[in-house]
């Protein structure tokens, strides 16, 4: 496994649910019951519970994030989140913005020092993941120049290719 820090932030490329920390979170669709990628592995390695929680979280708009426990993860909480669909609005960056926002303001509400983020809207959803990863490393650096609390954010990835431009980006500090 890939592994790399810049400051509170660090980058991983494997498998998010094996991951001791306080929240992961999930790139949920707005049902929150579950689908493909990161949401199904979540929801598989979580077990029943986590599905029988969030169905009662009545879904979740996009660029909101609502929390369940974790059940049978490493990490005690799943932050669930739904990323926008890409399709070149001018809403689309704000909306994924508002994931990491979102996800991060529920965590420090909680108490929890440590979240690791996937790469939310890269996979089905589209978003192409240049600037993803540059939404979401900027949201991640400036919630942190705040000082809410928060140890360590980590993004964790699981394609050498979506690692490669985290890297870069992180590398070149971001902005």
């Amino acid at each position: 496994m890939k592994h790399e820090t810049f400051g509170r932030m660090e980058l991983l490329q494997g498998d998010i649910t094996g991951l001791q920390v306080d929240a992961i979170v999930n790139a949920a669709n707005r049902s929150l019951l579950g689908g493909g990628g990161v949401d199904g592995a979540i929801h598989r390695a979580a077990g029943p519970q986590l599905l029988a929680e969030c169905k009662t979280l009545n879904g979740c708009e996009t660029g909101e994030a609502k929390i369940t426990a974790g059940y049978r993860l490493p990490a005690r909480h799943v932050i669930h989140t739904v990323g926008p669909v890409y399709r070149q609005r001018p809403q689309d960056p704000q909306l994924l913005a508002a994931c990491y926002q979102n996800s991060l303001e529920l965590a420090v509400a909680r108490g929890l020092k440590t979240v690791a983020f996937p790469a939310i809207s890269c996979g089905v959803y589209g978003y192409p993941p240049e600037k993803a990863c540059a939404i979401a490393v900027d949201t991640v650096k400036a919630f942190l120049q705040q000082d809410h609390g928060l140890e360590k954010v980590l993004f964790v990835v699981f394609a050498d290719e979506i690692y490669r431009i985290y890297h870069d980006y992180l590398t070149a500090g971001g902005n």
